[in-house]
């Protein structure tokens, strides 16, 4: 299945410190591109944070982070780019001053690529993201989810009646039907709890 059009570009064609980087050193595609199996996405957005903001600048840093990536993985032998059409399909457009806009914009590009059957490989931005992201995937079908992180992201409200924040966004997932709660495992979750109903 190797296609020289969707590998990543060699070191030993450009050194990794120059070019345009994109993650893997993938070819850079608009998202509507045919043959895309697996398209990298960033998610520039941090706008549903209540605390330690920033994560908008995530894309970009892993984009110039990943440029040391190679073709082949030692341990396993395995060559993921002969395995699948990857490339970078760019940011998704989100509006830095309106979170209804930027949830309808990631909503309606992931709904697009899951009727294109591109799987996303996104990285952002802060974790309400996930909730249009699933919106746009899901339709109709709950999914299951393994979601590493410190917390679980499914309070109900932060600072009065603002349900739509990065602690809540698997809450209105499962509320919506998005997510099947019993094919949902989450690791690495710690500490304590804004209120008891969080986990159940």
């Amino acid at each position: 299945m190797s296609d020289p059009a969707f590998q990543p570009l060699s070191g030993m064609v450009l050194p990794r410190f120059a070019g345009i980087a994109t993650f893997m050193r993938l070819p850079h595609l608009p998202p509507d591109a045919p043959g895309v199996q697996i398209g990298l996405i960033g998610l520039p957005w941090d706008g549903g944070t209540t605390n330690r903001p920033g994560a908008r600048h995530g894309p970009r840093a892993l984009r110039d982070a990943s440029t040391l990536m190679r073709r082949v993985n030692p341990a396993t032998g395995i060559a993921p780019y002969d395995l699948a059409r990857c490339a970078d399909l760019g940011d998704v457009a989100c509006n830095p001053v309106d979170l209804a806009d930027t949830l309808a914009t990631v909503e309606a590009f992931y709904a697009g690529l899951h009727a294109r059957g591109v799987v996303p490989l996104s990285a952002g931005g802060d974790h309400l993201l996930s909730l249009p992201v699933l919106r746009g995937i899901a339709r109709g079908q709950p999914l299951g989810m393994v979601h590493v992180d410190a917390h679980s992201d499914t309070a109900d409200r932060y600072f009065n009646d603002n349900r739509y924040v990065h602690g809540t966004p698997f809450r209105r997932a499962i509320e919506e039907g998005l997510l099947d709660p019993a094919r949902v495992v989450q690791i690495g979750i710690r500490g304590t709890l804004y209120e008891a109903d969080e986990l159940a």
